[in-house]
């Protein structure tokens, strides 16, 4: 990808951060610098994100779908992530390995669609060959309260329930913290203990 040589790397991590949570500064620093929009920030070696990264694997619906809007063509993860099942199935009948595919920092194709909420899209996933980020998909469920996806995935391989997230927490810790009475009792029940 080639990125503006005017681009200051810090200008673009600015971008970058924001486009995880911060759709107005998006907007604001896209409207002095248009080139931003298809910019990466390296995080370390081969760990590149750009701002539909940023916003896929933190379930950010409206800065994902701004960054389309702007012609970012679609990833399979933000495809994942948005519920766009149609879309995953087309990447992976393109390419195969793509039901593992990882976003920015690694972070498995699983973990993207359980912020969807949509088992039928972890299904084809699953179908499809998907080994990786069972557990860590747990956390996304979390996220925004998807019991249903949480009991999906402790029945189709998530074994860990002491796998931390980006906090140190381990999914009862934030389920209890996010008061998710139905969640608290899929993990108690598979034997998950503060």
């Amino acid at each position: 990808m080639t990125v503006d040589p005017q681009l200051d790397p810090e200008i673009i991590r600015e971008f970058v951060i924001a486009s995880h949570f911060n759709l107005e500064k998006v907007k604001s620093m896209l409207s002095e610098r248009p080139a931003l929009l298809m910019a990466q920030h390296q995080w370390g070696e081969n760990d590149f994100e750009d701002g539909l990264g940023a916003a896929s694997h933190v379930g950010n619906r409206p800065i994902a779908e701004f960054f389309l809007e702007q012609g970012v063509p679609l990833s399979v993860c933000a495809a994942a992530m948005l519920g766009r099942t149609a879309d995953v199935a087309a990447f992976i009948q393109a390419d195969p390995s793509q039901a593992n595919a990882q976003g920015a920092h690694r972070i498995p194709i699983l973990f993207h669609a359980a912020l969807s909420g949509d088992t039928a899209l972890t299904t084809l996933l699953r179908d499809a060959g998907c080994k990786e980020g069972y557990d860590s998909a747990i956390h996304a469920a979390i996220m925004y309260g998807h019991a249903d996806m949480v009991d999906w995935l402790l029945h189709n391989g998530a074994r860990d329930l002491q796998v931390l997230n980006y906090e140190g927490k381990t999914p009862l810790q934030k389920a209890i913290e996010l008061n998710q009475p139905a969640i608290i009792d899929l993990l108690r029940a598979r034997g998950a203990v503060e």
